[in-house]
């Protein structure tokens, strides 16, 4: 026997939603507009299905699905640059949006993006066969980028997950924020920043994500500290970009 889960999503209206997902590289190989709102979209091995419903609110959606993938890598930035085209920057707030490309505390690489219909897809690649929560680290910085990352997205809180991040980074505190502690290394303290600058964002903070990106920019790192800080770079790229749109 031969199964397959097929995920069906609502939104309010069927228009913006597929031009999203033309933009991701996906097909449309189906669509109805009678008697009720209905399609399809395909792309490789994802298939996703919609309804329309009128009375809908794409805003407060709590709706979402997993897509498991073996290149997360790649799937990221095809769709990254899907969506710079068709909207002249990477959307990463509001509906549409993606969000950054991070390797999470239990054993994934994932990104999450919303669709105009506020549906939320998780997108991402196992990196280990325990799928269980890491305990979190003990060093200070480690430790907030820890719990900071898991608010943000797992329990999509980012204002819980600014408050982390100020403790560590803001006025009075141990590190670059006060003479008590030890300063974060280098990688930590734009990892820190750009996840500061995203959930400022997020919550409408233009005035602190504009700082916690200048912050970021400024920090100096040698290539190895580049590579290890890739995904965050990426993500202070769009970032920036909206800033300066």
């Amino acid at each position: 026997m031969g199964e397959k889960t097929i995920p069906i999503l609502p939104c309010q209206s069927l228009g913006p939603l597929l031009d999203f997902y033309r933009a991701l590289g996906f097909e449309v190989t189906f669509e109805q507009r009678s008697p009720n709102p209905y399609a399809v979209v395909e792309r490789g091995g994802i298939e996703l299905q919609f309804f329309g419903l009128k009375t809908y609110e794409p805003t407060a959606s709590v709706s979402t699905c997993y897509v498991v993938t073996d290149d997360v890598d790649v799937l990221y930035a095809a769709f990254r640059a899907g969506l710079k085209r068709a909207y002249g920057r990477v959307p990463t707030r509001g509906l549409p949006r993606i969000g950054p490309l991070r390797d999470m505390s239990y054993g994934v690489r994932q990104f999450l993006m919303t669709d105009p219909g506020g549906n939320c897809v998780r997108v991402g690649q196992p990196t280990s066969e325990d799928q269980h929560h890491r305990p979190a680290p003990r060093e200070t910085y480690a430790r907030a980028l820890h719990h900071a990352s898991l608010l943000a997205d797992s329990r999509d809180d980012p204002a819980a997950a600014a408050k982390v991040i100020d403790r560590v980074l803001g006025p009075g505190a141990d590190g670059p924020g006060g003479p008590d502690g030890p300063a974060p290394t280098a990688a930590q303290l734009v990892r820190l920043l750009v996840l500061r600058a995203d959930v400022a964002e997020r919550t409408g903070d233009e005035e602190t994500a504009a700082d916690a990106i200048r912050r970021a920019l400024a920090v100096p790192l040698t290539e190895e500290e580049r590579e290890q800080v890739r995904d965050s770079l990426v993500r202070l790229e769009d970032l920036r970009s909206r800033e300066q749109a």
